[in-house]
């Protein structure tokens, strides 16, 4: 398979990849939010539906022109950014999965935020998984693939993509961003913990990313220094938050707990709240609502 190169690290998944056995017509991608699974999802919807010679993606035949550009009518993504994928889209799935493909050789259909299926979801789309027609080509995005049933894994082939090398990941933003000094990269890998696309989050900055990053900065304080009741309130704020956002927002807290270790924060309580920030960011991959996760921030932050 061509066009590995646009994956920074994680050489195991391009190892299986590139063996020469031909691609699957299923696949799940996991691994934590910026860890490349969108990057590796588009590089293997171009690869299933390129019409050329040779190895695949060609990268000059129209399909894999129209797939890169986000206009192949072919490569269909299911569900909406920040909400569940529920079982009338799978089942309305199954149904256009029977359609053949428009142009291409291959239909794929992508699905970002596979763990938000539910149980009834799952087992909807099981059957075409098993049974579907030969063109129709499946990609499963999600962050931990245990929220995926074993029942769908089994009839999929899993790549486990992982936070690359600080050195690795200020090679690829040196590469996007060239222009940029270097001691913005540096400090752009230094802080994305080996996930290219936090980091790029953080050199393209943006009005949300920044009041992420300050929203982040007073929860930590709040968590550590208090007051109490100032701190209950802001996490009660959280309920209105959407959930990819309450992600960003916990994953950063850890980052500005980890940043602060060097202030005047006692550490058994600071790696403790990191533990339970990560904890109650990981209940966000189950099927669980910002309300509660406010809640169980509330109700345990306090309690070491």
């Amino acid at each position: 398979m061509r066009g590995l190169e646009v994956l920074a690290g994680n050489p195991q998944a391009k190892h299986r990849l590139s063996a020469g056995r031909g691609l699957s017509h299923a696949y799940i991608l996991s691994g934590p939010a910026g860890s490349g699974k969108h990057t590796l999802a588009g590089l293997l919807a171009r690869a299933l539906v390129c019409s050329g010679r040779g190895e695949a993606p060609c990268g000059a035949c129209p399909d894999c022109r129209k797939a890169a550009a986000g206009v192949h009518p072919d490569v269909i993504t299911i569900g909406e950014a920040g909400k569940d994928i529920s079982v009338a889209m799978v089942r309305a799935l199954r149904s256009d999965a029977y359609i053949r493909p428009n142009e291409a050789p291959r239909k794929v259909y992508l699905l970002p935020d596979a763990h938000t299926m539910n149980q009834s979801a799952q087992n909807a789309l099981l059957k075409l998984l098993e049974e579907g027609p030969p063109y129709a080509a499946f990609l499963l995005l999600a962050e931990n693939a245990g929220a995926i049933l074993p029942t769908v894994r089994s009839r999929c082939e899993t790549l486990t993509l992982s936070p690359v090398t600080e050195a690795e990941a200020r090679a690829a933003l040196a590469a996007r961003f060239p222009d940029r000094p270097a001691q913005e990269i540096a400090d752009a890998a230094r802080r994305c913990e080996g996930l290219i696309g936090r980091g790029i989050a953080l050199l393209e900055g943006g009005g949300r990313t920044r009041e992420v990053q300050d929203q982040a900065a007073r929860l930590a304080a709040l968590l550590l220094e208090g007051p109490e009741l100032t701190a209950l309130e802001f996490c009660t704020g959280l309920e209105k938050w959407e959930r990819e956002d309450l992600c960003a927002l916990l994953e950063e807290t850890v980052e500005q707990v980890r940043a602060g270790l060097g202030r005047p924060w006692e550490p058994r309580r600071a790696m403790a709240l990191i533990g339970r920030l990560e904890e109650v960011r990981r209940s966000l991959d189950f099927h669980v609502g910002a309300g509660h996760v406010a809640g169980w921030l509330c109700a345990g932050s306090f309690s070491f």
